[in-house]
């Protein structure tokens, strides 16, 4: 009796719930069905899902028309995610895959580096290597067919030219492109290949010892790239290093660390993370850092942020650099990506970083309120920390020390040891008025074209840039403006600002003839904060403090 007792215990249980399921969803059916027109309806949709994917739920299931669910999640995830700091983010999938190639640091594509000129797509540089270069297309050239089709006119825009000429690796797009002496349309099929995308934009040796490194960005390969250039640098002569981390918005944490690691010595504090589930992490240096006694400089401005403020708030906390220009963003959050199977993704703030002395240098934020924390850089402007120190106005009052016991700030960025404010003493209407239109570039471009064979010629950029300084290049300009772009000339002022001016069209000229390896050397020729870094890596007493480490 005991024995089938226990066997048909569990079998009545089993029926009675089936039982109440079956009459409380034909209750419930019939409570929706005799209500449905009712404005108080309240549907008996309930489950353990939230109250939002209960929502979409409902609506799939219940609302009077067909509605595409997949639509208004897209519209409804970025609206939770704007509840939160302005660093959590939704990215679709049409955006994550430019987004990633970025910071991976390699694209599939054809290769070049274009401007749309007059409705034109112009080849600007062709990347060595790349699959464009293999084939014979040159700077200069117009890609006017695309797939023989016509791609040229006011419809043509940034967007569209990247969605045409990259695709998956290995497939191949045609190219009929028009080249100056040639009365031909000449036609290239190109197979799409890896591309580069270099994070560490240029090296060289600036003065004799010193080595320049610019870093744009922090990316799966900015440390291997890093390491390349000190190793060059090296080579070349290099005892102290100046890098430039200015306009670099952040990126992988890892890379920054690998590269701080570089520079300390073994079981240095060089950052840790901490959130609410995420115990605190601490990355030390192991010790194997190859430029532990190379002295170093690090420039920074209001737009270096995230990674670019873990390296420069190591260094300062570990006394390791001195930090010179302008304090940084304040982006002290951590986001992790999280991907959805549609290829969408989510960047979700899961911790903050702090540096060695131990501040967070994320500036406030109200969550849900994205629009006063980006306005945050035009206020610092309009108050004037951008030309003076005596402006910067620390919003953390809690005082952190270095390792030599200097007192530092958090809450706001990484406030620079050398203060450079932005030089604007020979800005003018006209200047500021032919930078933003991009009339300097266009010029630029237009000069470029009209004489490539000799700009190409010179071997150095030493050589180029003589050439260009004995050339009319800035009544060239001037007049190109007036005629081209109906600004009439104003005297005075091309005077006032001809320095600046003349930098620029030096600069620009030199990239689009040669590169990035002509550009910065001579664009940094006559910057200000460079100028001010440099006589901080020759002061006696840094020497002294470099040697003892």
């Amino acid at each position: 009796m005991n024995n089938r007792f226990k066997i048909w215990v569990p079998i009545f249980i089993g029926l009675s719930i089936s039982l109440g399921i079956f009459i409380g969803n034909f209750i419930a059916k019939n409570s929706m069905s005799a209500s449905q027109t009712s404005d108080n309806f309240i549907p008996n949709f309930f489950n353990k899902n939230s109250k939002i994917q209960t929502i979409l739920d409902l609506i799939d299931a219940e609302y009077v028309e067909d509605v595409n669910i997949d639509s208004i999640s897209e519209k409804v995830i970025p609206e939770v995610l704007a509840q939160l700091d302005p660093h959590s983010v939704y990215i679709p999938a049409k955006d994550l895959e430019m987004m990633t190639e970025d910071l991976e640091g390699s694209f599939s594509g054809i290769g070049v580096q274009f401007n749309i000129q007059n409705d034109t797509v112009m080849v600007i540089q062709v990347i060595n290597g790349g699959p464009s270069s293999k084939l014979g297309v040159q700077a200069g050239d117009r890609i006017v067919y695309v797939d023989d089709s016509l791609f040229i006119g006011d419809s043509i825009n940034n967007e569209k030219v990247m969605k045409r000429l990259r695709g998956e690796k290995g497939s191949k797009v045609k190219l009929g492109i028009m080249r100056k002496g040639s009365s031909k349309i000449l036609n290239f099929v190109v197979t799409r290949g890896d591309v580069p995308l270099k994070s560490v934009d240029i090296f060289y040796m600036i003065r004799p010892e010193i080595g320049y490194i610019k870093v744009s960005s922090f990316g799966a390969q900015t440390y291997n790239e890093f390491i390349a250039a000190i190793s060059s640098l090296n080579k070349q002569g290099a005892k102290e290093y100046l890098v430039d981390l200015r306009g670099n918005p952040g990126g992988y944490l890892d890379a920054a660390i690998s590269m701080i690691n570089e520079f300390l010595k073994k079981d240095d504090l060089i950052v840790y993370t901490e959130g609410k589930s995420y115990p605190r992490k601490d990355a030390f240096a192991d010790g194997t850092g190859s430029c532990q006694k190379n002295k170093l400089v690090v420039l920074i401005d209001e737009w270096s942020a995230s990674a670019s403020e873990i390296f420069a708030g190591a260094m300062q906390d570990n006394d390791r650099a001195k930090i010179v220009g302008r304090r940084s963003f304040g982006k002290g959050l951590v986001q992790q990506q999280i991907p959805f199977s549609d290829g969408s993704a989510v960047r979700l703030t899961v911790a903050r970083y702090y540096t060695p002395s131990g501040r967070c240098i994320q500036k406030p934020y109200t969550n849900g309120d994205s629009e006063s924390y980006q306005e945050d850089i035009l206020n610092r402007y309009l108050h004037g920390e951008f030309t003076n120190k005596d402006s910067i106005k620390h919003i953390d009052t809690v005082q952190y020390k270095t390792k030599n016991g200097r007192i530092v700030y958090g809450g706001g960025g990484v406030t620079a040891d050398v203060f450079v404010p932005r030089d604007t003493d020979d800005y003018t209407p006209y200047f500021n008025k032919v930078v933003n239109e991009g009339y300097i570039y266009d010029f630029a471009f237009k000069y470029t074209d009209s004489h490539r064979n000799k700009l190409e010629s010179f071997g150095t950029w030493e050589d180029l840039l003589a050439y260009m300084q004995r050339q009319p290049l800035l009544n060239d300009f001037a007049a190109y403006v007036e005629t081209e772009k109906g600004f009439k000339q104003q005297v005075n002022q091309i005077v006032k600002s001809s320095a600046l001016i003349e930098r620029m069209l030096y600069s620009y000229i030199a990239r689009d003839a040669i590169g990035d390896e002509a550009f910065y050397p001579i664009y940094n020729l006559e910057d200000n904060c460079i100028k001010i870094a440099l006589k901080e890596l020759m002061r006696k007493e840094n020497k002294q403090t470099a040697a003892k480490k």
